[in-house]
């Protein structure tokens, strides 16, 4: 946000998280304003490395937050981490099925020592049937039926962004600000879960209401019975490709004005959405035919000027020069790892006019654990040993410039 106090200002998170999930849950929460610590193993988050589509998890997932590196397979860690627990107000963790008991840092094991924590854990299933089960984002795609309505007939396929993953988070957040509303009233902290399957089946509910009011399978959404007659994607003359929806009559006859078929705006047989679906084999190939002899820029500037459901189908990488995302300030210019700047998605939501900031770039390893080692009350001779020992990590060369851990407000909330 810009400007002011943030709305999670005085929140502190310890952000356990890998890969997507739990990064995403911290960096909502990071944005919005609360002090997100990255407890990374001594060797850095495995994102750091990862090639192919990963590289872009760690440096998405990661701004605005703070970086202590620890060594959580010995019990000097796990006590830096305890101690850094007790200045928190939430927790995160993503890890497989027993993961966090095995560190002695599962909420029944720490919940008496740490009532007021929120803990937040987020796996692959909620408690029932599956809760032991290994889940990734593909799985719960093809598990819940979204890849099966994302594909057409019979060729199941996932959705081009990890969105489960990123849903699952995201419902992390809401489970952990309801839990520090109540807080406010019980004085108390508690578990709080979020999974990838629960958020899967979520996204399937407009489905499953299909499905409880037809006797016929549901169909995959390429292969589905629109309910409206046009709605479709057709290629342009310079070779683009566009998608036109027209969902109701007055945009019917918009789209007859603008593009000039005043034959079809009187064509009493096409008056209304339910006859045009009844003619959509005669209708559509009219439409394409249409559209097929119009280059990109005029089709655009008729639909727009219309008011049409409309949008040039683009590639990714067209998003960097969005008009409306660059003047609207939701493009986060951020320094990648190969110290590269890269424009990143601030947080898609608005408050009282305000939108995210890039407040810090991602961390490097280890970048705030000396400060929040000290803020602790660890001599510099004490730090020091531990850095020796491989219990933590150390980037000095940015101490200076980093924002000391502030121990003084202690057990603070929203």
């Amino acid at each position: 946000m810009k400007a002011g106090i943030l709305p999670l200002s005085g929140v502190r998170v310890l952000d356990f998280g890998h890969t997507v999930m739990g990064p995403t849950a911290g960096l909502i929460l990071a944005d919005l304003g609360a002090e997100v610590i990255r407890i990374e193993p001594v060797n850095g988050d495995p994102t750091r490395r990862l090639k192919g589509f990963g590289t872009g998890y760690f440096p998405f997932f990661n701004r605005n937050k703070k970086s202590v590196a620890l060594n959580l397979k010995d019990p000097r860690g796990i006590a830096i981490a305890k101690r850094l627990l007790a200045e928190s107000d939430v927790l995160i963790e993503n890890f497989g099925p027993g993961t966090m008991a095995r560190l002695g840092l599962d909420y029944a094991q720490i919940c008496d020592e740490f009532p007021r924590l929120i803990y937040l854990s987020l796996k692959g299933f909620l408690p029932g049937h599956y809760e032991n089960r290994i889940a990734l984002d593909e799985v719960v795609q093809m598990m819940s039926g979204l890849a099966y309505m994302t594909g057409p007939p019979g060729m199941p396929l996932r959705a081009g962004a990890s969105i489960v993953d990123i849903m699952g988070g995201t419902f992390g957040v809401v489970a952990v600000q309801a839990a520090l509303l109540e807080r406010q009233a019980t004085g108390k902290g508690q578990l709080v879960k979020s999974a990838l399957f629960e958020s899967a089946m979520f996204l399937m509910g407009q489905h499953l209401a299909y499905a409880a009011q037809s006797d016929e399978p549901i169909p995959p959404m390429p292969a589905r019975v629109s309910a409206w007659a046009i709605y479709d994607q057709f290629s342009t003359r310079d070779g683009a490709k566009v998608f036109l929806g027209i969902t109701s009559d007055r945009h019917w006859q918009r789209f007859c004005d603008a593009f000039g078929r005043d034959d079809l705006a009187a064509d009493e047989t096409l008056a209304n959405n339910n006859q045009r679906i009844d003619a959509r084999t005669r209708l559509l190939p009219i439409l394409s035919d249409l559209i097929a002899g119009l280059d990109l820029a005029e089709i655009s500037k008729k639909a727009i000027a219309a008011e049409l459901p409309f949008a040039h189908i683009a590639h990714p990488e067209a998003l960097l020069d969005d008009p409306h995302l660059n003047d609207g300030g939701y493009l986060l210019e951020t320094a990648m790892p190969d110290g590269a700047k890269g424009r990143l998605p601030s947080l898609p939501i608005s408050l009282g006019g305000r939108i995210s900031t890039l407040r810090s770039d991602p961390p490097d390893i280890g970048a705030d654990t000396r400060p929040c080692l000290a803020s602790l009350g660890f001599s510099p001779v004490e730090i020091d040993q531990l850095f020796i020992d491989g219990i933590i990590v150390l980037f000095d060369e940015k101490a200076d410039s980093i924002e000391p851990f502030d121990s003084s407000q202690k057990g603070s909330s929203s």
